[in-house]
């Protein structure tokens, strides 16, 4: 045999440099999609000029994301796209994306994005003679006229629906592939589920350089949806199922994962609202972006810890978000007027907003994504959140838990300090019981409770500081008195004994001098 020539061994490198690869030490190119978290669980994104498999049951959200992809990537990024769908025209891909914050229509007119309908007829898709000429000349023109960087072909079955040999199969997609590759653009294709592959014919997954698994199911009747990076080739990412949203920003995977536990620490305190309550934290209140959790019994007095909370941040200039999942901004505005909290001078002043939900109403991450939103848009320097209990009935525990940290690691990373109340049942063991499995991510801790005065005949609220970390603080029990000039914090006043000690001779010298003189009696 030959030896190569050095010319013949030069050819790979040429080939590498021309299609974009990257040398054996570089990091492999990602090109970004700019939706909501989907670039944190790849690392960056897509794969950059190569094939990624959508794939998902119907519902999923396949062809949005694709859609996503190419608007983010137009507006965002400056690269042109190229939608290439064989199950839906024009029209109704206007339709389908009119409710969302996705202007694919102003994009198509400044030639930004070209939508391309293709309707095959029964002897295009024919395994007899089955050629994929027409197709990439039809999209070599799409791509060519905007300069396209990125492509979606929605969807592969629709191109191979006719051909059942495996062999041809394998052959046609490697080389609908390759030919995407060699195009230099970056390529979503979606592809529909078999019965124990991902795809219908099997063999994309095993050719796509990345497989992204799209999810929608229903748990407690409430639907869910999850995304989950199946295969990255070249590329670290997440392994694990994440829950996404569709709103009418597109898709978003928000958030990922706990922002971390590299927030600074302050030694800054603000105001609980209530000066009696300041006293008992040594430092002069709660520690500025720290959380803060009151859990009680009905009727303790959370939400008016909270409220008092809310109008101490007002107070200074800064703005509070309060989060109601069982009163309206009404009745809440009613209710705490009547012990001296008055919200709307503060919610004129747009330095406070309610904003009212029953959790029943979304999901966990719909409600986290709002959230998230929320604070994008108003910038609060405090978040109220009662209950946070009220969330426990739309998800198992390790999702309220999951949901509670990743809610808790959002305030912390904006240095936004956060006041969560917690209902607990009056049938519980100890009134330490309403923590929703967070205790430990919880830095001040407060409990109110009822306790019993003059043998059982008067009830009153009772506060004590479970835990306030970084803070000196009291332990004493308080009684909390709520009335028409606001909430105050009183000292428990000592137990009394209903029979007293009767002081005995022997520990009363001067009684014992009387006896004496008295031949042992003493007079009354």
């Amino acid at each position: 045999m030959k030896p190569l020539s050095p010319k013949t061994k030069l050819r790979p490198t040429r080939r590498r440099r021309e299609t974009g690869s990257r040398t054996p030490n570089s990091p492999l190119n990602k090109c970004p999609t700019g939706i909501k978290g989907f670039d944190q669980i790849t690392e960056g994104g897509l794969p950059k000029n190569r094939t990624t498999l959508i794939c998902g049951g119907a519902g999923a959200g396949k062809t949005l994301l694709g859609i996503d992809f190419l608007v983010k990537g137009a507006s965002l990024y400056g690269e042109p796209g190229v939608l290439l769908s064989f199950e839906e025209t024009e029209g109704e891909l206007y339709k389908d994306v009119a409710s969302l914050n996705l202007d694919l229509r102003g994009l198509v007119a400044q030639k930004k994005i070209v939508l391309d309908h293709v309707i095959l007829e029964r002897k295009d898709i024919q395994e007899l003679g089955f050629n994929l000429e027409g197709i990439l000349i039809r999209l070599e023109h799409a791509i060519d006229s905007i300069g396209a960087k990125r492509v979606v072909i929605d969807s592969i079955e629709s191109i191979f629906a006719g051909v059942t040999d495996p062999g041809t199969l394998r052959l046609e997609i490697k080389r609908l592939f390759r030919w995407l590759k060699n195009k230099q653009v970056t390529s979503v294709v979606t592809g529909e589920p078999g019965q124990k592959s991902y795809t219908r014919h099997g063999l994309e997954e095993y050719i796509s350089d990345c497989i992204i698994l799209l999810d929608n199911r229903v748990s407690e009747q409430m639907s869910v949806r999850r995304v989950r990076v199946i295969k990255y080739r070249g590329s670290n990412h997440g392994i694990n199922e994440y829950p996404f949203v569709i709103d009418k920003d597109g898709l978003s995977v928000i958030p990922i994962t706990s922002a971390g536990l590299d927030q600074p620490g302050t030694g800054k305190r603000v105001s609980t609202g209530i000066p009696s309550l300041d006293k008992m934290f040594k430092g002069g209140g709660f520690t500025r972006g720290s959380t803060i959790l009151a859990s009680g019994t009905a009727g303790t007095g959370k939400t008016s810890l909270a409220s008092a909370f809310a109008i101490e941040q007002c107070k200074r200039g800064e703005r509070c978000l309060f989060l109601s999942y069982e009163e309206s901004s009404g009745q809440l505005t009613q209710n705490m007027r009547s012990i001296g909290l008055h919200f709307e001078p503060m919610v004129k002043k747009g330095l406070l907003k309610i904003v009212s939900t029953r959790p029943s109403f979304f999901g966990l991450e719909m409600h986290l994504l709002d959230l998230y939103k929320t604070i994008e848009e108003f910038k609060p320097k405090a978040v109220v959140i009662d209950p946070l209990t009220s969330l426990i009935s739309e998800g198992n525990q390790r999702e309220i838990q999951s949901m509670v940290t990743r809610m808790i690691d959002l305030l912390k990373s904006k240095g936004i300090t956060g006041f969560f109340t917690s209902l607990v049942s009056s049938t519980a063991q100890n009134f330490t019981s309403g923590e929703v499995g967070v205790s430990s991510l919880i830095d001040t801790w407060l409990v109110v409770r009822e306790i019993e005065e003059d043998a059982g005949k008067k009830r009153v609220r009772g506060l004590y500081i479970v835990k306030s970390r970084g803070t000196a603080h009291s332990s004493d029990v308080h009684k909390l008195v709520l009335s028409d000039n606001g909430i105050t914090l009183l000292p428990v006043d000592p137990v009394v004994s209903p029979n007293p000690p009767v002081a005995t001779n022997q520990n009363n010298p001067e009684k014992q001098k009387m006896t004496k003189s008295s031949g042992g009696k003493l007079g009354v």
